[in-house]
Order: C-alpha cells, then sequence, then structure tokens
C-alpha cells in the first residue's frame, strides 16, 4: 500500500500538483498577500503555502474551469461566488473545521451572494474608483468623466484598469443605467462612448500603485487600497468616489472542489479569520476586513484614510455588482472585445 501511494504520488508530482501532507496552494490576486501572514502561518503550521498570482477575475475562472491546476483555494470578487457555485467548482465548507467561523462580521455573514458563509470566507473589500494626481488637474475627481469623457488636462494621462466588470459597471452607471443591464439602447451608449474615450487614454493597465506613486500615470480608474498605498509614497494622489455610480466588492477564499490539500486549507481559512491575522491582511494590500476585532490591530493610518473611510456625501452611490445573466454578460464580452481592438 505504501508503495502504491508513493507511486501515486510520484505521478501527481510529475503534472505539477501538490499533494503530500504539509503543502498548500493558494490562487490570489497579484500584489494582495501579506508576506508576514505567510511566514507566520508557515512557522505556526510548518505548511509550506506556494501562491500563484493572477490578475483579473476572468483569469482566474477559465484557469479553474480548465483544470489540472493544482490550486486549493481561490480568491474570487463577490459577483463570481455564484458562478464557481453553479459551476461546481469550489465545496460548501464543513463549518465544524472552522473554529474561528463565528468571527466573521454580521453584515458579511449573511451576504446575498453567500448566506450564512457556507461557501466562503472574507478576505477583503473595498471599491473601484479613479485616483488623480493634483499636480496634472484640480477639479472634481468624484466622476466617472475622469476616464469617459477625460478633461484636457488628463487627454493621454489616464489609466483604464482591465477589469471588464468594474470598468463597464462604472461606465453604465455614468450613462444612466445599472451594473449587468440587458438594455441594447443604454449599453450601445456605454459602448460609443467607450470608444471616443479610448483614443484619449494612455494605456490599459495594472501596476498602478507604482506607476502613479512615480508620478508615471496622472489618472486612473483603479482600486481604493491600491491608490492609499500611492498616495503614502506621493501625497499628490487623490481618489475619487464617482457620483454617478462606483462598484463595492468583497473577495473571498473558497476551496476548489479539486483541492489536493484540503486539510491544510481548512487550517489555512481558519488562520485568517483571527483578528489579529486578518489585520495582516489589510495592513499590506490597505483594504478593510471582514472579520470582528481587527480594528484594534489595524494600523492608525487607515483608521482615517479617506480611501477606506467612505465620505458620507458618496456612500450611496456606491454598489456591490450583481452576478450578471448570461445575456448580460455576453453584452458584456462583445463591448470589452470591441474596446480591446
Amino acid at each position: 500500500m505504501k508503495k502504491h501511494l508513493t507511486a501515486i504520488a510520484v505521478l501527481l508530482g510529475s503534472a505539477g500538483m501538490a499533494l503530500a501532507e504539509g503543502e498548500l496552494q493558494l490562487f490570489n490576486w497579484g500584489d494582495y498577500t501579506n508576506p508576514e501572514l505567510i511566514k507566520k502561518f508557515e512557522d505556526e503550521t510548518g505548511i509550506k503555502v506556494t501562491i500563484t498570482d493572477y490578475d483579473s477575475n476572468d483569469a482566474a475562472l477559465a484557469k479553474i474551469e480548465a483544470g489540472g491546476h493544482g490550486f486549493d483555494l481561490v480568491v474570487p470578487s463577490a459577483n463570481y461566488v455564484q458562478i464557481y457555485v453553479e459551476k461546481g467548482l469550489v465545496q460548501e465548507l464543513d463549518l465544524s473545521k472552522l473554529s474561528n467561523h463565528g468571527n466573521i462580521a454580521p453584515q458579511w455573514m449573511e451576504s446575498s451572494y453567500d448566506p450564512g458563509r457556507k461557501f466562503s470566507v472574507p478576505w477583503q473589500w473595498g471599491s473601484t474608483g479613479v485616483a488623480v494626481n493634483k499636480t496634472a488637474y484640480s477639479g472634481d475627481i468624484n466622476t466617472s468623466a475622469i476616464f469617459m469623457d477625460p478633461p484636457e488636462e488628463l487627454v493621454g494621462k489616464v489609466n483604464v484598469t482591465p477589469e471588464m466588470n468594474d470598468v463597464l459597471s462604472l461606465a453604465i452607471m455614468y450613462e444612466g443605467g445599472e451594473p449587468c443591464t440587458e438594455d441594447t439602447e443604454i449599453l450601445k451608449k456605454v459602448r460609443d462612448a467607450l470608444l471616443e474615450a479610448k483614443p484619449k487614454w494612455q494605456s490599459m493597465d495594472y501596476g498602478m500603485t507604482e506607476k502613479m506613486a512615480a508620478n508615471d500615470v496622472m489618472a486612473s480608474v483603479y482600486w481604493n487600497g491600491a491608490i492609499f498605498r500611492a498616495r503614502l509614497q506621493n501625497p499628490d494622489v487623490v481618489y475619487g468616489y464617482p457620483k454617478e455610480g462606483y462598484p463595492l466588492w468583497m473577495d473571498q477564499v473558497m476551496l476548489l472542489s479539486d483541492a489536493n490539500n484540503t486539510e491544510e486549507a481548512y487550517k489555512f481559512l481558519d488562520f485568517i479569520m483571527v483578528p489579529e491575522n486578518a489585520a495582516l491582511i489589510s495592513s499590506f494590500a490597505r483594504y478593510a476586513n471582514g472579520i470582528t476585532g481587527s480594528e484594534a490591530f489595524m494600523p492608525e493610518d487607515m483608521k482615517d484614510a479617506p480611501e477606506i473611510n467612505v465620505p458620507a456625501e458618496f456612500a450611496a452611490a456606491g454598489h456591490f455588482l450583481p452576478t450578471c445573466s448570461p445575456k448580460a454578460q455576453e453584452y458584456y464580452t462583445a463591448i470589452w472585445t470591441e474596446l480591446q481592438k
């Protein structure tokens, strides 16, 4: 039996899949995992963590659907949770193995996309807005006009993050529609406006923490925590909340159906629900988390940061994105494909 199991392990290992006890394969967004968190987990458990990065929800989903990936945990955004569940790509959690499950804050425990948190554990949450370098532009930054109709001072200096759902949702709300709309009149307006705006952009890229901090880009559609990190390096960087509407999101960790290191994965899920450890996640990427009690361990500079604490006047404009219908997703993909040309 021992020889037989060893042979299986060798075969699976040759396929690039981690099966040995004491290993964990985490598939997460790039520049999103605190090395201190991973070191602490490895020191406490003896489990070796390997992190593989991705840069979009669609890229992660495609990789998981293709199979043969060898990952144990993935970190999708809220509007992708039900897609993973419906496709059978993740497994329902055994809550008896998660002693810290009760630490999830009540407002996140009964989320519409995962009631009772039966499939997911919170990682971080935040918003998608617009960042501007105030030395280049001193006008209103709380509007999606920054990228939909760039002011003269920002023409050729705007980046748009290549995350389809965020960008199209911002554009749809700017044009007066609702995210995931199937209204072809609104969608045509969005397509036409984006195609007209694109020549005024500098790029469609990631890495804006570094690029905005270095004055390489003067404005960008991007995520609040990453822009907070840019401002810490360059105080001229400011974050705006589009008054026409902007996406709120939460990323959460889910256990894949074909995970090889299930027990190790449960240990990690329970570990990140300890308040002090959740604060480590936030202190690195600079987003809020969903764990009660983590506030006491958060960095001082996060407690009043405008990127983390939404100004009251713009709070109602933030919307969690729904999971789009197949028809809406088809429309989104068609617009996005045309925008990439």
